[in-house]
């Protein structure tokens, strides 16, 4: 009996062997096949060169895990028509490079302070209300997932609609970790001139999920809540959020709490750390120019600050933490 129980071990070992080579060799040739798709405004290409580049949704449509995007300069709409439910929304496990001037053979080559590449929520008429609802969606990804080098403007999550609907949450940016995980990495990003009743710049929410983004080197400006967190709103609601920012500028965003950020538990955990960033020029009209932690809400709300700094912000009540 012993022998035979020894035996099955030995076999179900080798069983677990199998399936554990068969998955390394698996990721080596997703990795070996992995491409760069290249893209280009007003194209419609097949995306393998500069030459012959695509469109950005059928660059995300198309790219599997591994894969690159390049976005040359210009500016690029979620839709040519009307609906404001369509985003960029961004697959799992993908790079996506903004900041080419569409010649480059190298990612070092490229430069995104001088070739903007602008995702804008202007769609419609020239007025903001008919706008996207966020103009960059996230669900489900990985922090293998890198979005680098991009302008986010004009997204409007002006719905009215519950806490976490991303009609009304998340006018640039709607990170959605909900029943699951999504934790990209975002570097090098400017989120400028959104709106939205919550998280107008970007919404990190956890909704019985995970939610820990890396969001690194980013500058939020004039960015407007109706209600919290103009630039970020870092929601746990029964799951974990804890971004880690990094090296991130936050000025003229506005809010009634929390201009700059608000963090709250809503039933989970919110511990974002919070490094290296300036905070200036904020202003909330009711507590937390800077950031407001709300510890009134059920849950953990405890993020880690170090080596911040914070000036001119203005609120009507407190100062620049709350």
């Amino acid at each position: 009996t012993s022998k035979a129980l020894f035996f099955n071990q030995l076999q179900i070992l080798g069983s677990v062997k199998k399936v554990l080579l068969l998955s390394v060799i698996i990721l080596t040739v997703l990795h070996l096949d992995a491409k760069t798709i290249f893209v280009k405004k007003n194209s419609n290409g097949d995306g393998y060169c500069w030459a012959n580049a695509t469109g950005l949704q059928k660059a995300l449509q198309i790219a599997q895990p591994g894969d690159q995007i390049w976005v040359a300069k210009g500016e690029y709409f979620p839709t040519s028509g009307t609906d404001r439910t369509i985003s960029f929304q961004i697959p799992s496990d993908i790079a996506i490079y903004g900041g080419f001037n569409g010649t480059e053979s190298e990612l070092t080559q490229r430069d995104w302070k001088a070739n903007l590449t602008i995702l804008s929520g202007e769609i419609g008429t020239a007025s903001v209300d008919d706008n996207s609802y966020s103009v960059v969606y996230t669900k489900d990804v990985s922090a293998s997932t890198i979005i680098d080098g991009f302008v986010i403007t004009g997204g409007t999550a002006n719905g009215i609609s519950q806490k976490g609907d991303s009609k009304r949450c998340g006018g640039g940016w709607f990170n959605d970790g909900s029943e699951g995980e999504s934790s990209p990495s975002i570097n090098n990003c400017l989120f400028i001139h959104n709106r939205g009743r919550d998280g107008a710049g970007l919404y990190n929410y956890a909704n019985n999920g995970i939610c820990n983004p890396s969001i690194n080197n980013c500058q939020f400006i004039a960015n407007i809540a109706d209600l919290d967190g103009g630039a970020i709103n870092n929601n746990g609601n029964y799951g974990s959020c804890n971004p880690a920012i990094i090296n991130c500028l936050f000025e003229n965003n506005e809010a009634a709490y929390g201009a700059g950020m608000i963090n709250q538990g809503d039933g989970g955990e919110t511990k974002p750390f919070i490094s290296n960033c300036v905070f200036t020029s904020n202003m909330s009209y009711i507590k937390g120019s800077g950031i407001y932690n709300n510890r009134e809400a059920m849950g953990v709300c405890e993020p880690i600050l170090s080596a911040n700094r914070f000036a001119d912000n203005k609120s009507s009540v407190g100062r620049d933490i709350s």
